[in-house]
């Protein structure tokens, strides 16, 4: 049995006035990702918990950046974002996958956020009011 190929980043390049990480993979695909996208998908057991229903939804996370980027060996790296979070692993094939499925994933947080009355802006509290 074969195993499948490894993936391999080729570039890493985070923009701070963008707010944006460029991503390249050995096979030719690019994507960019914002800060914030990347705050909200954090792989740690802090944002994802330890099992399915224990996830904590990220709010107020709009205005977040990069304030650094750790490789961790040749697999994955290690962010830490201006909020002080920084126990996340972004292994080359979970950014693959946050980058193919960018945009179902970033409406299914919208649709939380709008849900549960939370809001991306960390000086927005959304109120609801029954007349």
């Amino acid at each position: 049995m074969t195993q499948p190929a490894r993936l391999r980043v080729t570039k890493l390049h985070y923009s701070r006035s963008r707010r944006r990480l460029d991503i390249a993979f050995e096979d030719g695909a690019a994507y960019t990702l914002s800060a914030e996208f990347l705050r909200v998908f954090s792989p740690s057991a802090e944002v994802r918990g330890h099992g399915p229903g224990q996830e904590t939804l990220q709010t107020g996370k709009s205005s977040v950046g990069i304030s650094a980027i750790h490789p961790v060996g040749h697999y994955a790296v290690q962010i830490t974002f201006d909020d002080g979070h920084d126990s996340g692993l972004y292994s080359w094939q979970y950014l693959r996958d946050l980058a193919e499925e960018q945009d179902r994933y970033w409406q299914q947080y919208l649709r939380q956020l709008e849900a549960e009355g939370k809001s991306r802006d960390p000086e927005v509290q959304v109120l609801h009011f029954d007349p």
